[in-house]
């Protein structure tokens, strides 16, 4: 079972129930498919699981569903720039009594698409973004996930893949290094982590060249 996570503080917090949205199947064990909007405090739970290490993000302290909303609607609402949420098969529990109840598998990762640059002409170019819950690291499950992203991005109209990533984030290097990401910038001393300063790596990937181009 997974452990406990403190889940961010909502106006409205329930249950992901089934949903109309597509269901794929990334193996065996994990689903994945575009987030609704009831998903958002288990996108946080997991996002905020992050920020104490240092590693995955520059936010220093955990974010609330209130602060988060407008981003997350912005992504519900945009056929281009998704945020997809993995669902464990096999840690599967029934939600809801009387009956009624229906099986629910709790979201263990989600990834998104967002805008590299809010200008029309980067529209072609996207950033991805990747988060695991904790009991899950280590399972090859973030590698899983962004590979079945990168297949997705062509039927988006993205021709380019940028993952940004802290210089000592080392896994996460490796992980885009290993699905063909290669270094297309490099920033120093840009983030104040309160305790260090780091710098930040841009990861790159075409994934549509000009003979796909419509």
């Amino acid at each position: 079972m997974l452990a406990a996570v403190s889940v961010a503080t909502c106006h409205k917090t329930s249950h992901s129930m089934a949903s109309a949205l597509a269901i794929n199947k990334l193996n065996e064990g994990f689903t994945v498919q575009r987030a609704n909007k009831e998903d958002l405090p288990a996108i946080l739970a997991i996002y905020n699981q992050s920020i104490a290490g240092k590693q995955a993000t520059a936010h220093l302290t955990p974010v609330s569903c209130e602060e988060r909303q407008d981003w997350f609607e912005e992504h519900l609402n945009s056929a281009t720039r998704p945020i997809y949420i993995v669902r464990a098969v096999e840690e599967a529990e029934i939600v809801g009594g009387g009956g009624k109840g229906q099986t629910v598998s709790p979201i263990v990762a989600w990834g998104s698409f967002s805008d590299l640059y809010a200008r029309p002409a980067y529209h072609i170019s996207t950033e991805i973004s990747i988060y695991l819950h904790q009991d899950y690291h280590g399972q090859g499950l973030g590698s899983l996930l962004t590979r079945w992203m990168l297949t997705q991005a062509p039927s988006l109209g993205i021709h380019n893949v940028v993952a940004l990533i802290f210089a000592h984030n080392q896994p996460s290097l490796g992980l885009f290094r290993k699905l063909g990401f290669e270094q297309w910038g490099y920033m120093p001393k840009v983030c104040d982590m309160q305790g260090f300063i780091a710098d930040v790596v841009m990861l790159g990937k075409a994934v549509m060249t000009a003979n796909n181009d419509k």
